[in-house]
């Protein structure tokens, strides 16, 4: 049995995702950390693609579920750059989350926090850095995860249509 396999390409970014998520929700009270809007829609998007990733693996309609973690591996990568673009700014120019006219992110975030606080409550802003690692935000490192992800999700798929076409031969 090869141990580079789509099967275990979903494995690892399911395993990933909810590592991640997990995380998120350990260090949070551990460090008191105030998770921002951006950083509670991350940890939901990385607990959506642990569950398609892990349908993925188990070969429950592949190309749908593959595709949507890919989808969110993307909207991932875009809300975690814009993030990391607030954190780079200049504190006198900061713009942040929390402003008078919330975006969708921020209302649907919002909504999520008040039916399951314990998940998905934002008590923090936008450009702040509470936590960095080797010399990266958290919104730096959901950034390479994201990325990361897609790239290994978008292999496993190219690899099943590799596959299949040879099948066909």
């Amino acid at each position: 049995m090869r141990i580079l396999n789509e099967r275990n390409a979903w494995l690892a970014i399911a395993l990933g995702s909810a590592g991640l998520a997990a995380a998120s929700l350990i260090l949070t009270p551990l460090l008191d950390l105030h998770p921002c809007p951006l950083c509670i829609f991350q940890r939901l998007l990385f607990m959506v693609i642990a569950v398609l990733a892990l349908c993925a693996a188990a070969g429950v309609l592949v190309w749908p579920t593959g595709g949507l973690v890919m989808a969110l591996a993307l909207l991932g990568i875009g809300v975690s750059t814009y993030q990391s673009w607030l954190q780079s700014q200049p504190a006198a120019d900061m713009f942040s989350c929390g402003s008078a006219d919330p975006s969708v992110i921020e209302r649907f975030v919002y909504w999520l926090g008040e039916q399951l606080p314990s998940l998905f409550m934002a008590t923090g802003f936008c450009a702040d850095k509470e936590l960095v690692i080797f010399g990266l935000s958290l919104a730096n490192w959901a950034l390479l995860s994201f990325a990361g992800m897609l790239l290994v999700g978008g292999w496993a798929l190219r690899r099943r249509v590799v596959r299949l076409r040879r099948s066909r031969w």
